[in-house]
């Protein structure tokens, strides 16, 4: 199927040839047409243009107005206060659309016509670390942009920036080659995440200790990062060890969080390590990178520290170590040099933007961005709790990852029971985690990303106001009708009127392709989130205005409706889809 236009993009261009024909000396003027509430578009294109051709505004617009055809698409067009044009489309244009729409498996929505290459990284835990409320924004806003950046035709390639390298690896690899059991599964059965992260966190407090209270170990330990990074095979077969073990424990919060993270996308730091030697000699031979007290620093003009002097970014210490920035230069010499990304994303909390501003410019400074290549930092404000504060639990520790999302379930859970309906227990259990798992993802991404949100359970699992269940209800909604519909079917009938909720649905609809194409283009899905809400809103309004069963309208007005019920169903589903969020039958 071909790529359906939408009213919008097909009434701009009327107005546009419009402007043409009756203003030639305009040249191509943009209407700048939006979607209005005086009518369904207004144009504000003249007031610009009356500027620019020392003219009147609304004379010019009366002009334009004369060159409009009225029809098949425009019903009506009147002038309005300084010069605007408010346009009115007919109600056969909305139908014949929405029934093109819906003819399509994408509905209507167009793939890129050149798509790129983009390498988005996100989702990094830290081998042999409890996953807390800190990872949870990466996680949820990268696997959205992927999957959004994916429908609308981009090569999209995942990558997990794990940290799984350093010097605390001496300390666990050290205490494990002196107590080699401690890793150790009893049985033969599968090991629960909770149970690898019980293993891994009892060793950690266990080294440490011994770490920090014995001078010998502290040496061997010392002893044994110099092994590591020297590749021996001994010390990397223990590293192994931390990392598999830190695996299952990854994929079980993920499995959680209902996301999909595979194994060959997981690249932690350790994938570069090959690369660092080099990444410094290109830097220091090319004077990207300069020598400053035995380091490897790069210098930034308008880098300063609060003493004024420059605060540089140092790719190599003074005692020979790599800094996370050789990592990361690194990282980006990959990837545009062996994936052929054009375009980096980082989904990387935004208290890191000044180590990411930097390794960008140096990457630019050294030629592996350009203007073909662009990197971004999709950068994500702080989870904080219902105080305001970053949020901690009642001790002052951070939040477990695992135990928000149980609670948000068990929240969940309680909010579908309470709801009156037919659902046996294996039921309310499993749109228990349905519906908790979206509302925590739907609360992350309806913030824009750069903002701080409040993680606040009670308002996630409402029922009322802007969440996920809100949504996951009208999508419930919509199916359950056609379980009342009895032999009718849904039927597009371009020759009938709409009713103004009608109308509103239908233009709403309209609009789901270009929405995407927005938050795409700009990393931002709370403009799909905000758009799905309007949409069950809107079908809400549309359910108690517009008869669809009961009582009964003339068959062809029933089946209308039914197709305008299903077509939101599956825009509803499709966008929910697209943000990791399930969208349950029947609730």
């Amino acid at each position: 199927m071909a790529p359906v236009t939408s009213l919008a993009s097909t009434v701009d261009q009327r107005i546009a040839d419009a402007l043409s024909a009756a203003l030639p000396e305009a040249g191509s003027a943009d209407p700048l047409l939006r979607r209005s509430d005086r009518a369904d578009f207004q144009a504000n294109g003249m007031l610009a243009l009356a500027k620019k051709l020392k003219g009147n505004p609304r004379e010019l617009a009366a002009k334009v107005v004369e060159a409009l055809a009225t029809g098949d698409l425009i019903k009506e067009v009147e002038v309005s206060g300084p010069g605007f044009l408010n346009i009115t489309v007919t109600d056969r244009a909305i139908t014949e659309t929405l029934a093109a729409r819906a003819a399509d498996d994408r509905l209507g929505v167009p793939r890129a016509v050149d798509p790129g290459t983009t390498v988005i990284d996100y989702a990094q835990p830290n081998v042999a670390k409890e996953m807390h409320v800190g990872h949870l924004r990466s996680a949820v806003i990268g696997a959205a942009m992927v999957e959004i950046l994916e429908f609308t035709g981009e090569n999209v390639i995942r990558r997990h920036h794990i940290g799984d390298w350093g010097t605390q690896f001496g300390m666990l690899i050290q205490y494990l080659t002196e107590h080699p059991h401690e890793l150790d599964h009893s049985g033969a059965e599968e090991v629960s995440g909770e149970e690898a992260m019980s293993n891994l966190g009892r060793l950690y407090k266990a080294a440490r200790a011994i770490f920090d209270s014995d001078e010998e170990f502290k040496a061997r330990a010392r002893d044994r990062v110099v092994a590591l990074q020297a590749g021996d095979a001994e010390t990397l077969a223990q590293w192994q060890r931390f990392v598999d073990e830190s695996k299952i424990y990854f994929h079980s919060v993920f499995d959680k969080l209902d996301m999909e993270i595979r194994d060959e996308d997981v690249v932690g730091e350790s994938g570069y390590n090959d690369m660092l030697e080099e990444t410094c000699r290109i830097l220091e031979e090319t004077g990207v990178a300069v020598r400053s007290d035995g380091a490897l620093c790069v210098f930034f003009d308008d880098v300063k520290g609060p003493d004024g002097n420059p605060t540089p970014l140092i790719v190599k210490k003074s005692n020979g170590g790599y800094g996370y920035a050789a990592t990361d230069l690194s990282a980006i010499r990959d990837r545009v040099g062996n994936l052929k990304a054009d375009t980096l994303l980082y989904v990387v909390d935004a208290r890191q933007s000044l180590h990411f501003k930097m390794v960008f410019e140096t990457a630019r400074r050294a030629g592996w961005l350009n203007e073909d290549v662009k990197a971004v930092q999709l950068a994500f404000g702080t989870v904080l709790g219902k105080d305001g504060k970053p949020f901690k639990t009642r001790e002052g520790e951070t939040v477990r990852l695992v135990d928000l999302l149980d609670e948000a379930v068990e929240r969940a859970a309680a909010v579908v029971r309470e709801k009156p309906g037919d659902l046996t227990e294996e039921e309310i259990a499993e749109r228990g985690v349905q519906v908790g798992i979206g509302a925590v993802k739907y609360a992350d991404l309806s913030t824009s990303a750069a903002r701080d949100y409040k993680f606040d359970l009670d308002q996630m699992v409402s029922l009322n106001g802007d969440t996920s269940v809100y949504i996951q209800y009208a999508y419930a909604r919509t199916r359950s009708i056609f379980g009342k519909a009895g032999d009718r079917t849904p039927v597009a009938r371009p020759e009938l009127e709409l009713a103004p909720a009608e109308r509103a649905l239908g233009l709403h609809l309209d609009q789901f392709g270009e929405v995407l194409n927005d938050a795409a283009s700009a990393y931002e899905p709370h403009k799909l989130t905000a758009y799905l809400y309007q949409l069950a809103s809107l079908f809400t309004t549309f359910y108690d205005k517009c008869p669809v069963i009961k009582p009964a309208p003339p068959q062809e007005t029933a089946e209308n409706r039914l197709f305008l019920c299903d077509l939101t169903a599956r825009t509803l589903h499709q966008g929910m889809t697209l943000l990791g969020i399930r969208t349950p039958e029947r609730l």
